[in-house]
C-alpha cells in the first residue's frame, strides 16, 4: 500500500508570500475590475489554448508534473556534426552507470527522451538536493564542474568558459527539464 507523502514544512519564503511572516508586504482587498467581459474573453482563449500547449509534451504528467518555469538559454557552443541519437543516449548511459557505481544512491535520475532522444529529463529521487530551483540550479553546477573534467571538454573549452548546457547542446540536446520529482518542473529550452 502506498503511503501518501508527507506534507512539506513551510518555510520562511511561504510564510512571508502568505503574510503570515511580519513582512511589509500587503495585501489589497479583492475588487472586480472593470471590462469583466475582457476578462472573461481572456480567460475563455487562455483555456482552448492551454490543452493545446501542453499536448506537444508527453512526458509532462508522468514523470515529472506540470512545467512552472521557464527559459532559453543562449548557448555559446555549435553541436557537433556527429552528434546523434546514439551519442546522446550513450552520454545519459554513461552518466547513469557512474551514479550507480557510487557507494551511495543517486539524488537524481537522467533520460533523454524525444523522437532523437534530444530532450534531457532530471528528476530528483529524494526530498532535498533538488527542493527549489536555486538547489537545482546548484546541481547543474556541479554537473559543469564533472563536464569541464572530461577530455573533450578540456579540449574545446581550455579557458572553461563553457557550461553543461553548453555540454548539451554540443550534443544535440535542444532542452533540459528539471524537477524535484513531487510539486515543481523547470524547462530550458537550449538555443
Amino acid at each position: 500500500m502506498m503511503r501518501p507523502a508527507p506534507k512539506r514544512r513551510m518555510t520562511k519564503g511561504d510564510e512571508f508570500m502568505r503574510g503570515e511572516c511580519g513582512g511589509t508586504a500587503r495585501r489589497r482587498p479583492w475588487r472586480p475590475v472593470a471590462g469583466g467581459a475582457a476578462a472573461a474573453l481572456l480567460a475563455a482563449g487562455l483555456l482552448l489554448t492551454a490543452p493545446a500547449a501542453r499536448a506537444d509534451d508527453r512526458h509532462e504528467g508522468y514523470y515529472y508534473p506540470e512545467v512552472t518555469s521557464s527559459e532559453v538559454y543562449r548557448s555559446r557552443i555549435q553541436t557537433l556534426p556527429d552528434s546523434d541519437r546514439t551519442r546522446r543516449i550513450g552520454f545519459v548511459t554513461g552518466v547513469t552507470t557512474g551514479q550507480t557505481e557510487r557507494p551511495y544512491a543517486p539524488i537524481t535520475a537522467m533520460f533523454a527522451k524525444g523522437t532523437e532522444a534530444e530532450k534531457l529529463i532530471l528528476i530528483g529521487l529524494q526530498n532535498g538536493p533538488l527542493d527549489t530551483l536555486y538547489r537545482a540550479r546548484a546541481v547543474l553546477a556541479m554537473l559543469t564542474a564533472t563536464a569541464r573534467t572530461t577530455a573533450v571538454f578540456r579540449d574545446l573549452d581550455p579557458l572553461a568558459q563553457y557550461t553543461f548546457l553548453d555540454l548539451l547542446k554540443l550534443l544535440g540536446f535542444t532542452q533540459i527539464t528539471v524537477s524535484d520529482g513531487r510539486s515543481w518542473a523547470h524547462r530550458i529550452d537550449i538555443d
